[in-house]
């Protein structure tokens, strides 16, 4: 993951009127809080913290210039607007280099499962305990030739060196199912049928 530097600025106003006036200036309202320092609170250059989004993850590491001084911080929270889908806010967490952070990172299945098979995928991310600035974009799970009746459990799925699991390793992640049978979709449609014949 390259390391992203992002120039910041102090918020003194807050409550909804001054986060909407933050917004509208093109900047997201931000919070950087933890290693027992108070929460400081900033404003994100809306676009740019977007691109850093999309190329980096979620999980993005961040290099913030604030007030002269540098600090390094993990994208922790996001919060969307539900309709606008624009950023409203952001959490971040203080890291310091070689510190190990819990992070939830993106299971994407990779392959075709064997023939008459189905995939479940019951698990969207796994949590790991991995260094801050070697955080995985995601996991690549393969299910190419597996048989039907296959299941892969969060233990068994290959970590990134230096990546140690933190989800519970009997969690189901991905099982290759037979389909469901049509059959009994036509029963009740012929139960229908002779319901309607005795009317």
């Amino acid at each position: 993951m390259s390391e992203v530097r992002l120039s910041v600025e102090p918020r003194t106003e807050f409550g909804k009127g001054a986060a909407r006036r933050t917004r509208r200036a093109g900047k997201i309202p931000a919070v950087l809080y933890g290693h027992g320092s108070d929460p400081r609170h900033f404003a994100l250059p809306a676009i740019e913290f977007a691109r850093v989004v999309r190329e980096n993850g979620s999980n993005a590491v961040i290099t913030l210039d604030l007030e002269g001084a540098s600090e390094l911080a993990l994208t922790k929270t996001i919060v969307v607007h539900p309709l606008k889908n624009y950023i409203e806010h952001v959490d971040l967490l203080v890291v310091k280099r070689g510190e190990k952070v819990t992070v939830d990172v993106p299971v994407v299945v990779t392959g075709t499962p064997g023939p008459g098979g189905l995939v479940n995928q019951d698990v969207d991310t796994l949590q790991v305990e991995v260094e801050a600035l070697h955080i995985p974009e995601q996991v690549e799970v393969s299910i190419e030739g597996l048989e039907v009746g296959t299941q892969i459990l969060a233990g068994q799925i290959e970590l990134p060196q230096g990546a140690t699991l933190v989800t519970d390793p009997e969690s189901l992640v991905v099982a290759v199912n037979e389909p469901q049978r049509e059959e009994s979709g036509d029963d009740a449609e012929g139960g229908e049928e002779s319901a309607d014949s005795a009317e």
